[in-house]
């Protein structure tokens, strides 16, 4: 509120400027929209100071919470990023913060080069992932003699496995949950009378104070039953999850019977191929830098909406479909079978012991031992192995930096989502999405893209022929490039331009205060 509130005095010229302390989910889906929507504006505004992420540093009684620092300024301007190197706590009961600056065009994402604000959700990916039920009730969930204590009708009928986001990442607990979803409050009576009289006096009194009307009326349900999702699940008989905040980012399969609770990511995928993508570096670098983190132990939050609807899947061919398969299978069962030999064993144990094993730190005596419990260099190796696999379905080199993964993936986004307004959708489940088969074939589509591209080569500007006009040209495809170019992407944009012209004209709009050159060498608009 209060970020809106000064940005607007700013882009109104009534204040030079602003800065504010916020928690680090200014970065976060729906924050950042309020954010970008004041950077992209006609009189737009700009970040010219950010450290997206910082811990709360206070000796006595400080929020356990991490936080970001921005600064907001009038017009199209560059700015300083900081961002968080190093953090270590000190004798003095204190933390030594190493920052590292880099100065360029700051997007609502507190970030340089890539702009994450055109990213678009794919219809390929829409409708397959959801969080799961939220209760609103705790009368619904049920301990093991608890359900046993039920009718037999019951058990068979209405009651399924529970899992919280507790139970994926730390030790899976035996508990259960009555699923009324299809019953109305007559038919739960007559022929569950046993729940009913559960539920009536578990769950009735504390819905008829719940401040939502159709909670308190329809109490015998979960609040948000999740009811248009179920029939993606319907013929499945295993399902995709994730913990939506997590200090790893793990995907596992879960058994079609079980149903997770609201801080759950469900997807609507069993195949294993799918897993794969999603559990490989590629997936889990995208979804880190595209969603959230959150609290003192600044957990990565995955938001389904930006990480899965606007993550581009590879076109593969069936051989690396197979092998990524394969090795997803592996995956899955690998983590199980150990979880299963050794109960005390946690997902977050494997995984906090493979990140020390990636760093090449020695293991302390306790992890010695997850790491023998858990076959951890094992785990390791089939991630390595699952990571080529999915790199080649790309067609690109495993040795991408982080930057350069997101930087593809985002330019795949957007070929992908302009495949789709052209007629072509590379459905996920084809068979639950469109059934009917409609739509373009990918033959087709080859044939209209082609012609597309054709089109697209004949429309490029025309280089000017005076100096003056020439250096409006340069400035004028930088400003519409928006991400950090070199003189060879702005040569691109015009027919007959020389890159060694726009290379000198560059350097002159840097030295007339028009353009900023960044750390790698490319340009951006001043």
């Amino acid at each position: 509120y209060w970020w809106n509130q000064a940005a607007e005095m700013a882009r109104k010229n009534e204040i030079r400027q602003f800065g504010f302390i916020t928690t680090n989910s200014i970065t976060q889906t729906f924050n950042k929209r309020l954010t970008q929507d004041h950077l992209s504006a006609k009189n737009p505004l700009s970040i010219t100071f950010a450290i997206p992420d910082h811990p709360w540093i206070d000796s006595t009684e400080g929020a356990d919470v991490r936080i970001a620092m921005t600064v907001g300024h009038p017009g199209s301007k560059s700015g300083i990023l900081y961002t968080l190197v190093e953090e270590a706590e000190t004798q003095e009961d204190g933390t030594a913060i190493t920052l590292k600056s880099d100065r360029g065009k700051i997007s609502s994402d507190l970030k340089l080069g890539v702009d994450l604000s055109t990213l678009q959700r794919l219809t390929s990916n829409i409708g397959l992932a959801c969080p799961g039920v939220q209760l609103s009730g705790q009368g619904f969930v049920l301990l093991g003699q608890e359900a046993q204590g039920l009718s037999e009708a019951a058990r068979k009928s209405l009651i399924r496995p529970y899992l919280t986001g507790r139970d994926l990442t730390q030790k899976r607990r035996e508990q259960y949950v009555l699923d009324t979803f299809g019953f109305t409050e007559k038919e739960l009576r007559d022929q569950f009378p046993d729940v009913y009289q559960w539920l009536l006096t578990r769950v009735k009194p504390e819905r008829e104070q719940n401040p939502r009307k159709k909670y308190a009326r329809d109490w015998w349900l979960h609040s948000e039953p999740r009811s248009k999702f179920r029939q993606a699940l319907g013929r499945l008989s295993r399902f995709i999850s994730t913990s939506r905040t997590a200090r790893h980012r793990v995907f596992q399969f879960l058994e079609a019977e079980a149903l997770p609770e609201t801080k759950i990511l469900i997807f609507a995928l069993g195949d294993a191929f799918h897993l794969g993508v999603l559990s490989s570096r590629l997936h889990v670098c995208f979804a880190n830098l595209t969603g959230g983190w959150l609290g003192v132990g600044n957990d990565s939050t995955y938001n389904h909406s930006v990480c899965f609807d606007c993550f581009v899947f590879p076109n593969a061919v069936d051989s690396q479909k197979t092998s990524i398969r394969e090795l997803a299978e592996s995956l899955d069962a690998h983590r199980k079978r150990q979880q299963e030999q050794h109960p005390s064993l946690t997902m977050t144990d494997m995984y906090n012991v493979l990140e020390k094993l990636r760093s090449g730190a020695p293991l302390t005596e306790k992890e010695q031992v997850i790491h023998e419990q858990g076959l951890v260099s094992v785990l390791q190796q089939i991630h390595e192995d699952l990571d080529a696999a999915v790199f080649d379905a790309y067609g690109w080199p495993t040795s991408l930096t982080d930057d350069e993964i997101l930087e593809r993936l985002v330019a795949l986004n957007a070929e992908r989502a302009a495949e789709e307004r052209r007629g072509l959708t590379r459905w996920l489940r084809p068979e639950f999405q469109n059934p009917a088969g409609t739509g373009q074939t990918q033959t087709a589509f080859e044939q209209t893209a082609s012609v597309s591209t054709k089109e697209k080569k004949t429309k490029k500007a025309t280089w000017p022929k005076s100096l003056p006009e020439q250096a409006q040209a340069v400035r004028s495809a930088l400003v519409t490039l928006a991400s950090p170019a070199t003189p060879e992407d702005v040569a691109m944009s015009f027919s007959r331009a020389k890159v060694d012209r726009v290379d000198e004209l560059l350097e002159t709009l840097v030295t007339l205060g028009q353009a900023l050159q960044v750390d790698d060498g490319r340009f951006v608009a001043q």
